[in-house]
């Protein structure tokens, strides 16, 4: 394997969205799918590659990803977040990246200034970091390659990787003053 040489973004997109009464990767704000956003959010970033993982509506959420990000889908994606985080980690494991950065389609405020902060906190592929949103650990998540597997190994069903970031110490990056982080769950006025 050659030298990792980048951090990849994963954009996590699979839920069916039930208390949004669709799949969050379908939603739109302003004309602006939330799925593209988040895309452009890591991209903006320097996030290089960029993986999408979807599951619910697949097939329409696909047509909303640029044709040079890569897209996975979570065949078990009904069983929570955490099949989307294997989903998408398993995807990454071919690429040269020492680390990827965790986001979540659901989180409209989040910037490109917040995955940037995140990333300057920690490099290397024994790097944990994650947003912290007024005290609140939130998303983006930074998880070095050597917590891959494990990581993978440990989420079960919607919990996602909290309790292993916490276990192993992630590092907690204060955002709170570029982004509220909260996951928007409820359709927005303005959705199409």
């Amino acid at each position: 394997m050659s030298e990792p040489a980048d951090v990849a973004g994963l954009v996590l997109a699979a839920g069916e969205g039930r208390r949004m009464g669709r799949p969050k990767a379908l939603v739109t704000t302003d004309g602006t799918p939330w799925l593209a956003r988040a895309v452009d959010v890591l991209r903006d970033a320097g996030c290089a590659p960029v993986v999408v993982v979807l599951g619910a509506a697949s097939e329409q959420a696909r047509a909303l990803v640029p044709d040079d990000v890569a897209v996975v889908v979570a065949p078990d994606f009904a069983s929570g977040a955490s099949a989307s985080l294997r989903a998408g980690l398993a995807a990454l494991g071919g690429s040269t990246a020492w680390g990827a950065l965790v986001h979540l389609v659901d989180l409209p405020d989040v910037g490109p200034d917040v995955a940037r902060r995140v990333l300057g906190a920690a490099t290397g592929p024994s790097a944990l970091a994650r947003a912290v949103h007024d005290g609140t650990p939130g998303h983006p998540v930074l998880i070095g390659r050597d917590h891959w597997a494990p990581v993978a190994a440990t989420v079960r069903g919607d919990a996602g990787a909290g309790a292993y970031l916490a276990a192993h110490g992630a590092l907690e990056v204060e955002c709170g003053d570029l982004a509220t982080g909260i996951d928007v769950d409820r359709p927005p006025r303005n959705s199409l």
